[in-house]
């Protein structure tokens, strides 16, 4: 981002700045009926896909946009989403944005919020950050009210015989909090339930979110929590929620929830943010649901997969666009010159320093990035996310790699300009969905496991083979006696490197990649595999940024980012 005013503002005190629009209006922007549209307040509303009626012109094209390994600089891949969107939209190009509903645990811990940032922001981005429309409440609600009937079962006589042993499902909680990884409930005596070792997952790592993104509508939402695996009887046979007879109510704690949520960028350009899992230990991409619904209403949806082509977008091309029909038509991988520098060797205390060979160095990963978008049968586009301590020669080296590798590449300053500092991103964009791809995911179905596995570790992270663990290797069995072999893998990995290490940066190669568990979900319709140290509950740092936050004596949000 170049140097203006609002450069030493904060996303919240730019946010504040912006005019909004009644929701209502926004809705007919984006051509969406009255009768479609159910008002959350002044500039939230619920959307309601069974009201709207299909254009004659066909669904929209897809832009996803991935990102380099990231860093804890941050890179701003959601920032580059909401700018390039206003971007095409000022071009002339009937837009829609569809991102991931931010996880509150994160906001109060180390990440901060997902509504992008400067110029380039989804709004009201307090609200969106924290409660919104009460999605994420009630997919915790109904994970827990799932939980809550396990247990009820076990004391009520266990009729269906689940081994207290052998569940696998857990409580969830929208917040970071290691101490809930591993607990014991059912303690004080026989009127206080069957005592048994469990713990808690975050929110956006429960099944019931995979399912509620996953899902086609609100039948196959009913269908899919019917199939999930909550455990298995002392034989080892698997019990399913259905068995169990809680999809149901499960999914009347969701019914309302499933309806995507419609907002406004800074732009004014109308933005779908509908579910929220993380890409790292879940799939990582917004409901098939919301991104859909954008494609019948829209020319171009830009859309988001968390992380690296290496985690969201190869997640999105062998899991969402298989289950949601929504192939997409160009990749943006979003660089930044910092992230390129720490690939490159320099540490995040001298990322403001001009380093230009540090840049090159860094060029492993991001070319490593481009390669994996290419084995998927799509030519990436790379999108420069600027930052005021970037120089012009830092910036060529990228610029100049690109185009010696006949790759599409522009420098956006989304953050202090919003729509208007990404229009060579945009026109790239523009030229790179005119044609055709070839896209295919990248590995076929009927494929064992054990294979599938093994091609992401080669074909994408750069690695040699796998090493399992004990219990691992026993659920690899279980997977092939239960029939289970013919769906995708998600892998649970580091974000940080291709490998299961996070201090290997740029482009490692010859590894082994360690996998600790294999939890198959069923319902979700794919098998997680959790590599190295990898945790589906995170943890708070040392300073948390919910220590910064609090709210004036005119209830508005203060130091939320």
């Amino acid at each position: 981002m170049t140097s203006t005013p609002e450069t030493d503002m904060s996303d919240l005190a730019i946010a504040s700045r912006a005019v909004l629009k009644p929701i209502s209006q926004i809705a007919r922007s984006a051509g969406i009926p009255e009768t479609a549209v159910e008002p959350y307040g002044r500039y939230k509303a619920k959307i309601d896909p069974a009201l709207l009626t299909a254009r004659g012109s066909g669904l929209g094209k897809v832009v996803l946009v991935s990102g380099m390994s990231p860093t804890p600089a941050g890179e701003g891949k959601s920032t580059m989403v909401v700018g390039l969107g206003d971007a095409l939209a000022a071009a002339g190009t009937k837009t829609m944005i569809a991102l991931r509903e931010p996880s509150v645990g994160p906001s109060f811990g180390m990440k901060g919020g997902a509504t992008g940032g400067g110029k380039s922001q989804v709004l009201p981005m307090d609200e969106i950050n924290l409660h919104f429309t009460g999605d994420f409440h009630a997919i915790t609600s109904a994970n827990n009210l799932l939980m809550a009937l396990i247990d009820n079962h076990l004391h009520q006589g266990n009729s269906l015989g689940i081994d207290p042993r052998r569940i696998t499902f857990k409580r969830a909680v929208d917040m970071n909090d290691r101490a809930l990884r591993n607990v014991v409930i059912g303690l004080g005596g026989p009127a206080d339930g069957m005592p048994r070792e469990t713990g808690f997952e975050i929110t956006a790592a429960s099944e019931v979110m995979a399912v509620f993104c996953l899902a086609t509508g609100l039948e196959d939402l009913r269908a899919r929590l019917g199939r999930m695996t909550i455990g298995y009887t002392r034989d080892n046979a698997p019990v399913t929620v259905d068995e169990l007879g809680a999809a149901g109510a499960m999914a009347l704690l969701l019914k309302e929830a499933i309806k995507p949520n419609l907002v406004q960028t800074i732009g004014g350009t109308p933005a779908l943010i509908h579910g929220g899992p993380f890409a790292n230990i879940a799939h990582g991409c917004n409901s098939g649901v919301a991104t859909n619904t954008a494609r019948t209403l829209a020319d171009i949806v830009v859309t988001e997969a968390g992380f690296g082509t290496d985690l969201g977008a190869e997640k999105f091309m062998d899991i969402k666009a298989r289950y949601a029909g929504c192939d997409p038509d160009t990749v943006v991988i979003v660089a930044t010159i910092r992230a390129l520098k720490m690939h490159g060797g320099v540490s995040l205390e001298q990322l403001r320093e001009e380093d230009v060979e540090a840049v090159r160095a860094g060029l492993t990963n991001l070319a490593r990035h481009a390669l994996n978008i290419s084995k998927f049968g799509i030519q990436p586009v790379i999108g420069i996310n600027r930052f005021t301590t970037d120089t012009e020669a830092e910036l060529a080296v990228v610029t100049e790699w690109a185009a010696a590798n006949n790759i599409e590449c522009a420098v956006a300053d989304v953050w202090g300009h919003g729509g208007a500092g990404a229009g060579e991103l945009a026109a790239a964009v523009l030229r790179a969905i005119e044609p055709p791809n070839n896209f295919s995911p990248l590995y076929e179905l009927t494929q064992p496991v054990e294979e599938k596995i093994l091609t992401l570790v080669r074909e994408l992270y750069g690695g040699v083979g796998i090493e399992y663990s004990a219990k691992a290797r026993r659920m690899l069995e279980q997977i092939h006696a239960n029939g289970w072999d013919d769906l995708p893998v998600c892998m649970a990995k580091t974000q940080y490197s291709f490998s299961d290490d996070p201090t290997l940066l740029g482009a490692p190669e010859g590894f082994t990649l360690q996998v600790r568990e294999i939890v198959p979900k069923t319902g979700a319709g794919f098998i997680v595999v959790i590599t190295g140290a990898i945790t589906t509950m995170p943890g708070l740092p040392k300073v948390p940024a919910a220590m910064h936050m609090d709210v004036d004596d005119q209830g508005r949000a203060v130091g939320l980012s």
